[in-house]
């Protein structure tokens, strides 16, 4: 729905939004083409017409385009099992929100060097605490860090899943239930299934803030020329 973007998400999806005058879901788009993949589900639900209107059947991308439609949104996870049947290979998935250079063929390629069930592309993050951090034993003060900087890897919004990834998810939630791709990921790990990480260390940006899309707006030019 874009509502910290609104009001531009009023009348336009989020994957919509124009970003190096073209919409954000066309340059994921192309960068999935450029990596040799043609075949696409689009899933859609907010003003789904707009972007079935805009990318049709694909073909002047370049591409075979179809759409899931969400009857409520469902959670990426979710929409996936609206799929019309259950895939025989490893399929990639991307937010529409998530501006990248990845490498989707590497990133497929190390999902199967991984052997793996289900691999997430995650980034690694980096937050300044703004006080000074307290270390202590019982009462004891041990020590104090000003202001340190504090590092994790986050969802990168970036999937590949194998078609056991797919079995789980539809035998334990079943077709057209909400699921998010962190609650497959849970469900998985929980069965002693291998699950992966894959470091993006390529650019990566989520627009999900005025302040990302205005970010995106500057470097488009030189990550994306």
């Amino acid at each position: 729905l874009g509502t910290r973007l609104r009001p531009l998400t009023e009348d336009t999806p989020k994957p919509m939004l124009k970003v190096g005058g073209k919409p954000v879901l066309e340059t994921i788009l192309e960068r999935f083409l450029a990596n040799g993949f043609y075949n696409f589900f689009i899933s859609v639900n907010y003003r789904a017409g707009v972007i079935e209107d805009y990318f049709g059947d694909g073909r002047k991308h370049g591409a075979n385009i179809q759409y899931l439609h969400e009857p409520e949104p469902l959670g990426t996870a979710g929409a996936l099992s609206l799929l019309p049947e259950r895939p025989g290979l490893p399929c990639l998935i991307s937010n529409a929100d998530v501006l990248t250079t990845l490498n989707y063929a590497g990133f497929l390629d190390f999902h199967h060097l991984n052997a793996a069930v289900a691999t997430m592309g995650v980034r690694e993050y980096a937050m300044q605490v703004p006080y000074g951090v307290i270390q202590t034993q019982g009462n004891r003060l041990t020590s104090i860090e000003e202001k340190p900087i504090r590092k994790d890897f986050v969802n990168g919004g970036v999937y590949a899943l194998a078609p056991q990834a797919f079995e789980v998810m539809l035998s334990a939630v079943g077709r057209g239930k909400c699921l998010t791709m962190p609650d497959l990921f849970t469900l998985l790990m929980e069965r002693d299934m291998n699950t992966a990480a894959y470091v993006i260390n390529e650019y990566w940006l989520d627009i999900g803030r005025l302040e990302d899309l205005k970010r995106a707006e500057e470097e488009y030019a030189e990550v994306f020329a």
